[in-house]
């Protein structure tokens, strides 16, 4: 892991300082961040079939469902970390003709059961990918990078930028001829997490999928308001 202290987002020095004493303050806007490498990913798979009949429809996306969740299971993924966040059944209607009297008509039926599964052994990730495609996964939405413990990298982050916040705040205060005073407030708007460059990783065997794992970038911004001493 390694950390980096990013720039200032916004600096303003208060138009008060030419008013009372009282409402003289130095505000500041600081931004920390953090690079560092994932450990987990979570995917969003499933299994979606099309059948005239409805129960035939859902039956066979149930068959495929069970097979990815004992296959899922097999290599090594923990109950906790396999959820059902989608099961559906839609009708498929015919399509319209606008030079046809007749009425459109349902000519077969939609099931899908969608997955989303955490994976916490990267290593394992492109075969993990494999099996549960062979396994009769057809429906893929997604794939992102995480962290299992986030705390660290944020109360990094969160220093540093309270730090670039200080700062810049004392720059500015230097720079206008005036001693800086006491923290007012501090307040902390919404930290994230965003994907850096990637590195595509190698694959375990011919067979796997490839998976570019990379680096996340953990945000922190404050806005830390300074009493002007004189």
């Amino acid at each position: 892991m390694r950390y980096v202290l990013r720039g200032l987002v916004a600096v303003v020095l208060s138009a008060g300082m030419a008013l009372a004493d009282d409402a003289r303050v130095i505000t500041t806007t600081g931004i920390g961040t953090v690079e560092t490498t994932p450990d987990m990913a979570t995917l969003r798979l499933g299994v979606t079939h099309e059948n005239k009949e409805a129960a035939a429809a859902m039956a066979a996306t149930s068959e495929g469902v069970t097979a990815v969740l004992a296959r899922l299971e097999a290599a090594g993924i923990a109950p906790r970390d396999m959820q059902t966040d989608q099961l559906s059944l839609q009708p498929i209607w015919s399509d319209y003709n606008s030079n046809s009297r007749d009425a459109r008509k349902i000519t077969g039926f939609l099931a899908t059961n969608m997955l989303t599964v955490r994976v916490r052994d990267l290593d394992t990730l492109g075969s993990v990918l494999d099996l549960v495609i062979a396994d009769g996964a057809n429906s893929f939405n997604g794939l992102s990078f995480g962290l299992q413990e986030p705390k660290p990298s944020q109360d990094a982050a969160r220093a540093d930028a309270v730090k670039d916040a200080v700062d810049r705040a004392q720059q500015l205060a230097e720079a206008a001829g005036v001693t800086l005073g006491p923290i007012q407030s501090i307040s902390e708007q919404g930290g994230f997490a965003r994907p850096q460059m990637m590195e595509m990783a190698a694959a375990r065997s011919a067979a796997d999928v490839p998976i570019a794992a990379g680096e996340l970038t953990v945000s922190a911004q404050v806005n830390i308001v300074f009493a002007i001493a004189d």
